[in-house]
């Protein structure tokens, strides 16, 4: 059975290598974002099964993109997993507080980057 794995992030290249490296599972379908209006929009059509969202984009950062995923009944328990160069611990225990299910470090490893995602979706 197929996941689907919704990634946002603002940055081109990044987008590029991290959907290059969760398609090295071969059960993830995945789509990629640009900002975060797109991404609530098609996490709202698409109904994505885990979204990975960059913290720091602009105009809406990622827990402002959360915010509004959890206003929605139609995407409010989608599992958000976040991904930011900022791992410190009280960093991290921040964007758990705000519902996130996991927090991903940035620049990740792109050969773990599907086994980790497999983990959040598991648990």
């Amino acid at each position: 059975m197929s996941s689907r794995i919704l990634y946002i992030d603002d940055e081109d290249d990044i987008r590029e290598v991290a959907e290059m490296a969760l398609e090295l599972d071969p059960s993830f379908v995945v789509r990629t974002c640009g900002s975060g209006r797109e991404g609530l929009a098609a996490a709202r059509d698409w109904q994505p099964d885990l979204i990975l969202l960059d913290v720091m984009m602009p105009e809406l950062d990622g827990p402002g993109v959360l915010e509004l995923l959890r206003q929605d009944p139609a995407t409010a328990s989608i599992p958000v997993v976040f991904i930011t160069a900022r791992t410190q611990a009280q960093e991290v225990a921040r964007l758990r507080e705000l519902g996130a299910r996991g927090v991903l470090a940035k620049p990740f490893d792109a050969m773990a980057l599907a086994g980790e995602v497999r983990t959040f979706l598991d648990g």
